[in-house]
């Protein structure tokens, strides 16, 4: 898997009315550009999972430049995204 590094986050008023949907505020989008776990979808967009405070937030990015991310959406973590987060971490602390 290869391994990214999200430097920037592109905000527009479009995104940033999306995620509020989602009840995610704009910073803590930033912070979950320290993410846990990342992967390729099929349609060439990475989605992030990131643990803000005490939430799993799973982001939708589209690679727009190195390092430079633009977040399609973000909302709380699935239960497959969840699970697949807490793995990760279990794995890590061991």
């Amino acid at each position: 898997m290869t391994r990214i590094i999200v430097k920037e986050l592109i905000w527009d008023r479009v995104n940033l009315e999306h995620i509020k949907k989602h009840n995610v505020s704009k910073e803590e989008a930033e912070e979950a550009k320290n993410f846990i776990l990342h992967w390729k979808t099929h349609t060439k967009r990475y989605l992030v999972v990131s643990r803000v405070g005490s939430r799993l937030i799973s982001m939708v990015l589209n690679r727009k430049s190195t390092g430079k991310y633009y977040p399609v959406t973000a909302r709380d973590s699935g239960k497959n995204e969840r699970r697949r987060a807490y793995d990760k971490e279990k794995k890590q602390n061991s």
